[in-house]
């Protein structure tokens, strides 16, 4: 007997074009394991566009396929309304109509919300998807660095919230901590190099190049956001850490994780241009950063940007490793994550593999769909 998996998917960058381009591609493997994924809504910051009859249609391919390529071209969804068997609404009636659509569906087919965008505007969706029996499926990091109050609703029914791909992409960290935690071992040490930009950037810097060559370089590859100072802030990181603390039961916020940002304040954002800071700001760092290079060198260490979380603290910055140590031997943009437990004490855990990309992240929010399968009739 089949069964059909009906999913909303909120937002449509990078990662949500390439979790539709996976669910299409992926209809005969899914066939054969007896699950249809559903597709009943999209939508982006503007707009939504739904099957006309939720419980009966759904958004065929060949229109998914229409939205992967009128994103791509930078276009809103709008543009593509009266397509097929579906309705468009705007911002000011999507939320109402996805609450309409969740309130419909969750209660007899059930219903996952995907939240693939980078917004803090979807946590009121997801906390009350969650009250109406519906699914949670998250890339999305800031639902769950939000509030402690908007986290508590967001994790009250655990078995309906699925995140593996906040925290390392397509990687199995939250999975793999959720069965030690499970199984009653107490985690005592989490170190990990969390940002695929800031691993390159490092292991670039080790090997002697200016660091704002490397940024540089990083930008060109298509590893940093359009302004690089989105990951040497170490946000992106704290957050992520802020997830896995979480985890472990530490009621803490992001304001209480101290960050250690590659650049001082008065390069900021707000007080800096974009080509000003990648002119002449960065510069200015890259002898202090060769001078730290060269004292871990001697001391037989590296560099790392890394999140360390411990019994008493939940901190993010550049530390100094042994070389031969898994944080050490990182090279490139992989993420490594190292977890000491009781029965991980002399040896941790280690999970190490691609980190970032649209493809893993994508793969990894697609599997995590296919999980919450025995929640759905």
């Amino acid at each position: 007997m089949k069964k059909n998996i009906s999913l909303i998917l909120m937002g449509v960058g990078g990662v949500g074009r390439q979790l539709l381009q996976h669910i299409v591609s992926c209809r005969s493997l899914h066939a054969k394991q007896g699950i249809h994924l559903r597709v009943v809504g999209v939508s982006d910051s503007k707009s939504l566009v739904v099957a006309s009859d939720a419980f009966t249609t759904e958004l065929g391919d060949t229109f998914l396929m229409e939205v992967c390529r009128v994103k791509s071209d930078g276009a809103s969804l709008s543009t593509i309304s009266g397509y097929g068997e579906s309705k468009v609404f705007t911002n000011s009636e999507s939320t109402k109509k996805i609450i309409d659509v969740a309130a419909f569906l969750g209660k007899s087919t059930g219903l996952a919300l995907v939240d693939c965008s980078a917004s803090s505007e979807t946590i009121p969706m997801l906390t009350q998807a969650v009250d109406l029996d519906c699914c949670v499926v998250m890339a999305n990091k800031k639902p769950l660095t939000s509030t402690m109050e908007d986290y508590d609703k967001l994790i009250s029914y655990p078995r309906r919230i699925r995140h593996e791909s906040t925290v390392g992409a397509g990687l199995p960290v939250i999975a793999s901590l959720n069965r030690i935690l499970s199984s009653g071992d107490p985690v005592h040490r989490i170190i990990g190099s969390l940002s695929g930009t800031l691993g390159y950037v490092m292991s670039e810097v080790e090997d002697g190049k200016p660091l704002s060559q490397v940024v540089q370089s990083a930008k060109n590859l298509g590893y940093t956001e359009p302004d690089p100072r989105d990951d040497l802030s170490g946000m992106d990181v704290a957050r992520k850490a802020l997830i896995l603390a979480r985890l472990l039961g530490r009621r803490i916020n992001l304001d209480d994780i101290k960050i250690e940002s590659l650049y001082p304040e008065e390069m900021a954002p707000s007080v800096m241009s974009i080509e000003d800071f990648l002119g002449t700001g960065i510069l200015s760092l890259d002898k202090d950063i060769q001078e730290r290079v060269s004292k871990a060198s001697l001391n037989g260490n590296v560099l790392r940007y890394v999140c360390v979380i411990d019994a008493s603290r939940c901190q993010v910055g550049i530390q100094e490793l042994p070389k031969d140590s898994p944080l050490g031997r990182l090279r490139g943009s992989d993420n490594v994550l190292e977890i000491y437990t009781r029965c991980y004490n002399d040896q941790p855990l280690v999970i190490q593999g691609a980190g970032a990309g649209n493809d893993t992240t994508a793969a990894g929010v697609l599997a995590d769909i296919i999980d919450i399968q025995d929640l759905f009739p």
